[in-house]
């Protein structure tokens, strides 16, 4: 089995939730407040970059960081491009933490039209998704839109830009996470909700055997409203983003989805600071990697 095929099998089947650690330019100052890390406390991209390295660095060499209850980890380019311990973020992931790497691909959101955020235009994806498979061993990639409103036409937007990216990411040999957000404080969010698992049940019909994707999606207002995407055969996994709900509350949320695992970032990193001894922050870590784990069984 080659690892591309192990990687894919432990994605479809594995228990265990994925870590987002993916925030880029725009949310990296606010992701490094929480962590403690204020801005006067770096001078520029360079010095903030390297800061937010520091902490993925330091979750991913935690000791309750690993394949035992993470399935995966989703990258920034910056992190792809940086090393742990000598070695490339992705490849450390898989070889020393047995946990599946993915890179964010898209470059933001496009201003708000129809109650949707598409996604900005990513010029030179292609040999990015080179550069990620051929010399880093990412497996797959992460793309987010956002839904403020159940617009049918905004919606549809969405999603048929998604799968088109979707292709592209195929056809480089790797697995897309579709990720059409719905802003969980919508005052139309359960309608947008059916409107868009419609939306994306017509383009997994569509696509050929052997395309396969993953979602993204927000912990849904119904449950178990996206069961039968996760039973699609063109799905290897249906994953939960936090959304912006803490911890608690997204892990309550996501224990009444059966068929969705977590794939948090705010939630996962709730709590910890840069100023905190490394026994306190495995410890606070090792608490949140368990209460995420528990509610993606």
């Amino acid at each position: 089995m080659s690892v591309f095929e192990e990687q894919k099998t432990k994605m479809s089947t594995g228990q265990g939730f994925i870590a987002a650690l993916d925030q880029s330019g725009g949310s990296t100052p606010k992701a490094l407040l929480q962590y403690g890390v204020e801005e006067n406390e770096y001078d520029g991209e360079a010095e903030m970059f390297g800061e937010i390295h520091k902490m993925r660095t330091r979750i991913i060499t935690a000791p309750d960081f690993t394949d035992g209850k993470v399935l995966g980890a989703i990258l920034f380019e910056r992190t792809m491009r940086g090393e742990i311990e000598g070695i490339p973020t992705a490849q450390y992931l898989w070889e020393k933490r047995g946990v599946v790497p993915f890179l964010k691909i898209d470059k933001g959101l496009a201003d708000k039209e129809n109650g949707v955020q598409l996604m900005k235009p990513m010029p030179g994806i292609e040999d990015l998704l080179r550069e990620a498979k051929e010399s880093f061993g990412i497996f797959g990639t992460k793309e987010r839109s956002v839904i403020h409103e159940a617009n049918a036409e905004g919606i549809k937007a969405v999603v048929d830009q998604q799968f088109e990216l979707g292709k592209t990411v195929v056809a480089a040999g790797l697995v897309p996470i579709i990720e059409p957000e719905v802003d969980i404080n919508s005052a139309t969010k359960a309608e947008a909700e059916e409107i868009l698992k419609a939306e994306i049940a017509k383009h997994l019909d569509a696509l050929p055997e052997g395309d396969d994707v993953m979602l993204k999606l927000t912990i849904p207002s119904v449950d178990g409203l996206y069961d039968e995407l996760a039973d699609h055969p063109r799905v290897v996994r249906v994953v939960a983003l936090s959304g912006g709900y803490s911890t608690d509350v997204a892990c309550e949320k996501l224990a009444k989805q059966p068929k969705m695992i977590a794939s948090f970032s705010r939630a996962l990193a709730e709590g910890l600071s840069k100023k905190q001894s490394d026994g306190d922050f495995n410890a606070l870590l090792g608490s949140n990697i368990d209460k995420i784990y528990q509610a993606s069984l």
